[in-house]
């Protein structure tokens, strides 16, 4: 590919990713499925004007997408906030990634495709997509909700286990030979998050310290390097770069300089992962979507069934009412980014060409249902039985009214 036709190929993503989702948006959907969609139709794999003939030939733009979401999500992350949640916290989160992972790998492993494609399907069907959760309460103001801590918790333990089980996957997707090689390979993935954890927890200070420049400018040069540097050695040490990403980000979430960097890293991150599911977009080959049509509506009414479930149990242990119960399992509902940085490993991997174009309907159809019945919770309180959630209005008092679409 010329420079020329490179320009114009990334130039044109992010203008049929802006354009897209600008569309979609008015109408109250979320734009990570959007982005997805512009890639679809641009991609070589559907007729009319494709802007790249291979998908490979953006590879490291799409890394780089992949870097900052990740690398976001671990500034994100606070391990004081997990502290102060106390048991119940913890318990609830457990509860949800037990009924969800344990339900997605069952159904990974229903569907036959292998057992390595099982551990995928189950990560793309357990985690919730932290920053479409986050929009949805502050779209629909419900941010201040008693529930809502509950819920901002449950994804702050979903965070943990995302770094979890990307050490767990590494080693599984790189095919090691024996189980000594696959314990090798987890047993470094694991000293690696030992390692960032301990700077993150006590490195703060030493952070600040070196990345305590006044000027915007340089601090962005410096945490983009180390954004970048940190998921490269993660990678050539045999760890994911979404966990080297991820470790990099809780690791300056922990310094003084983490307000401003929050602040500078939200463009590159909406940029460069505008990118990333746009490429991912340019993958997905229709004639294979076609084939997975069935899984894919099966694994969104097992979706809706397991949160509803962790829902109300959650709301169960919190003493909450039916309506919290419902906010909770529909708000955790919508999939994104974390299961398309599975598909998109898994494709790297060489694993089954189904689970791709899978995850892909998955995340589309579900990011169309969650936000609508986020938006209309009041009116499906029916779907949790009174008998499992005890009726309580104080949630329903409390909210403010949600915005019409």
């Amino acid at each position: 590919m010329s420079s020329g036709h490179a320009l114009l190929a990334v130039g044109g993503a992010f203008l049929a990713a802006g354009v897209i989702a600008r569309a979609g948006a008015r109408i109250g959907l979320p734009t990570i499925p959007l982005f997805m969609l512009a890639g679809f139709v641009f991609g070589p794999n559907t007729p009319g004007l494709s802007l790249v003939d291979d998908p490979k030939e953006l590879g490291v733009l799409a890394g780089l997408g992949l870097v900052f979401l990740l690398f976001y999500l671990g500034l994100e992350f606070s391990l004081d906030d997990l502290a102060k949640g106390g048991r119940k916290l913890v318990w609830s989160g457990l509860i949800y990634l037990i009924l969800n992972i344990g339900g997605g790998l069952a159904f990974g492993f229903l569907l036959g495709w292998g057992t390595r494609e099982a551990l995928v399907i189950a990560g793309a069907i357990g985690i919730s997509s932290s920053a479409i959760v986050t929009k949805l309460l502050l779209e629909s103001r419900r941010m201040n909700n008693p529930e809502s801590r509950l819920i901002m918790g449950i994804i702050v333990i979903e965070d943990i286990f995302l770094a979890l089980y990307l050490a767990l996957l590494q080693p599984v997707l790189s095919g090691a030979g024996s189980f000594g090689s696959a314990a090798a390979d987890f047993g470094k993935a694991f000293l690696f998050l030992i390692v960032m954890v301990a700077l993150a927890r006590w490195g703060g200070r030493v952070v600040s310290k070196l990345f305590g420049s006044a000027d915007d400018e340089l601090l962005t040069v410096c945490f983009v390097g180390v954004a970048v540097m940190g998921a490269a050695v993660a990678e050539e040490v045999g760890v994911s770069d979404a966990i080297g990403a991820f470790m990099v980000g809780m690791m300056l979430g922990g310094s003084k300089v983490a307000p401003r960097i929050h602040k500078l890293v939200l463009p590159l991150r909406d940029a460069f992962g505008a990118l990333f599911f746009f490429i991912f977009g340019l993958s997905i080959d229709p004639n294979a979507v076609g084939s997975v049509v069935v899984p894919v509506l099966i694994a969104v009414a097992l979706t809706i069934l397991l949160n509803l479930g962790a829902g109300a149990l959650a709301a169960r242990l919190n003493g909450f009412g039916r309506q919290a119960g419902v906010n909770i399992g529909l708000t955790v509902l919508t999939r994104g980014e974390f299961s398309l940085v599975l598909a998109a490993m898994a494709t790297a991997a060489g694993l089954d060409s189904r689970v791709a174009p899978f995850v892909a309907g998955y995340v589309l159809l579900l990011a169309v249902i969650g936000p609508v019945a986020v938006i209309r919770s009041e009116k499906l309180t029916w779907l949790l039985p009174a008998s499992i959630v005890r009726e309580d209005s104080t949630t329903r008092d409390r909210e403010e009214p949600a915005p019409v679409t």
